[in-house]
């Protein structure tokens, strides 16, 4: 008889190679229970590199030419992840904001920041320190000139720099509707990608039946590469239980275009509130084909066919009543991976959709979510709302964000940006990172404090639905700046460094000394480079 041959009699190279078509788990596993692959390991930046990717939740970008070598991608993604946990927040460079208020919106995405006042119907877009491959865009729309007529006026703006877009909604009063209009970003030109010009609205359901009170919606727009979304919270004249009258209630309609091949819809979702709350409501892209609606449940959706509403396929209990909802997930990372070759973008690597960070705010508490749980649906039946304890307590971490008109949050890939009160009395911030990457205690290099143990926070009973308490335990680890600031009004993180909206006082000077002007105050954005 032939003696059986065992993989250990195999040729080194052929253990690398197959290997390599393992997942990062599963190296580790081989490696963790065998010397003589334990060994190869270590001497394999292939395979290290491989494994740090997944451990930072990244893929490898394909095609892109890179001729360096893997043992220096591997040191440069190790340096990368180090130099987060490292940022010197006194060193920044500084772009001249014109003034901002509180009321105006203000964003960051692509390396533009760009701000809207709904009540001057005014738009500002300026480049962020634009690095010589990126195309800068820097525009500025004074009142009323970005309106479509005379009689319109504008609602909400959503801007998409890398693909030179801006959308606005606008209500025409002369023919007494919404929609939303198209164009490129650095022009006024109808976008060359757009099916048209015009993306035509539905009329809202049940909208107009009631004749006293009606109120104007409330909206959210947010677009995702060929997605473009509205959603409109609005009162409605809804059928009472019994059939025998109406009653007035919130209802929330969400609105889905291609708008790269068609001005209608036919992906459309509409909900009855059942709390009267116009901000429990929120929703965002989770991929170019999945999207997470929060209406009281996360409910995932599946947009692959734009010719029907929005299928559900699964539906997963938050552990309290949400209220005054705001769902963040930014997809310009991960949407721009598509686009790489394009727009000449030499990346080794682009986070993995599946395996990000959704920031979900509720109140006065943040839930920091990892998205693994919604794309690993095997043998969940859609119909049944899966309960918070049998998926929330391990994959979540919660945070407690009092004031959040005051503090701010911002998250990209593993990574969160908070700014909290210095001290309980203080009018202080300041700023504190997480990075909930699997690797991120490995990368740390004795910097950060690493968190693995569970948390607890006590809550109110009346809005929790088992218990007093939430628990969980995502992992991560932090770092908390040094500097303070008196007040930011927003902050962002972007691929390789962090920006920061601050507000500071002006001074005049009156005899010889500098005097601080009453309720005078300027903006300027920091950028922080790692």
């Amino acid at each position: 008889m032939k003696p059986e041959v065992g993989f250990l009699s195999l040729a080194e190279e052929l253990w690398f190679y197959i290997l390599s078509f393992l997942s990062c788990q599963d190296i580790l596993h081989c490696t963790s229970v065998c010397k003589a692959l334990r060994q190869m390991y270590m001497f394999s930046s292939e395979l290290q590199y491989i494994v740090e990717l997944s451990g930072q939740r990244l893929l490898p970008v394909p095609n892109t030419d890179n001729l360096t070598p893997v043992s220096q991608r591997l040191q440069l993604l190790r340096d990368r992840a180090h130099a987060w946990l490292k940022f010197d927040i006194h060193s920044f460079k500084t772009t001249t904001m014109p003034k901002i208020s509180y009321d105006q919106e203000t964003f960051l995405t692509d390396g533009h920041f760009y701000f809207w006042n709904d009540t001057q119907n005014s738009a500002t877009i300026i480049p962020t320190l634009p690095k010589p491959s990126q195309q800068a865009i820097e525009r500025n729309w004074s009142p009323r000139t970005s309106c479509i007529n005379p009689y319109s006026t504008n609602l909400k703006v959503f801007m998409d720099p890398a693909q030179n877009l801006i959308a606005v909604v606008y209500i025409d009063y002369a023919e007494l509707r919404h929609d939303i209009d198209l164009r490129a970003l650095d022009s006024d030109r109808v976008h060359p990608l757009a099916a048209g010009r015009t993306l035509f609205l539905s009329e809202l359901l049940n909208y107009g039946t009631v004749n006293e009170g009606i109120e104007m919606p409330l909206m959210t727009l947010k677009g995702c590469g060929r997605y473009i979304a509205l959603q409109r919270v609005y009162m409605a004249s809804v059928e009472d239980e019994d059939g025998e009258g109406h009653l007035r209630k919130y209802m929330s309609q969400l609105e889905i275009w291609d708008w790269q091949h068609s001005t209608t819809s036919s992906s459309v979702l509409s909900n009855v509130l059942r709390y009267p709350a116009m901000s429990s409501t929120d929703f965002c892209f989770l991929e170019n084909n999945r999207l997470l609606v929060v209406i009281e449940d996360l409910k995932l959706y599946s947009i692959e066919d734009m010719a029907q509403a929005p299928q559900l396929l699964a539906c997963f209990l938050p552990p309290l009543l949400l209220s005054n909802v705001q769902c963040l997930f930014p997809m310009d990372d991960i949407e721009h991976s598509a686009h790489l070759q394009t727009q000449a973008r030499q990346m080794m690597y682009t986070p993995d959709p599946a395996n990000q960070l959704l920031c979900l705010i509720a109140s006065d508490l943040v839930f920091i979510i990892s998205t693994r749980i919604f794309f690993v649906l095997d043998g969940i039946a859609v119909a049944m709302p899966i309960p918070w304890n049998h998926w929330g307590p391990s994959i979540t971490r919660v945070l407690e964000h009092p004031n959040p008109s005051r503090c701010k949050i911002h998250v990209r890939g593993n990574r969160v940006l908070q700014s909290f009160k210095a001290d309980a009395g203080s009018g202080q911030y300041v700023l504190r990172l997480m990075d909930f990457s699997p690797l991120a205690a490995t990368n740390r290099r004795g910097l950060g404090r690493v968190v693995k143990e569970p948390s607890t926070i006590v809550i109110a009973k009346s809005t929790v639905r088992s218990g007093a308490s939430l628990t969980t335990s995502l992992p991560y680890v932090e770092v908390v700046s040094d500097r303070r600031f008196e007040e930011l009004q927003n902050i962002w993180l972007e691929r390789d460094r962090i920006c920061l909206l601050n507000l500071f006082w002006e001074y005049t000077v009156v005899n010889s000394r500098a005097i601080r002007r009453p309720l005078t105050r300027s903006s300027r954005l920091e950028v922080i480079d790692l």
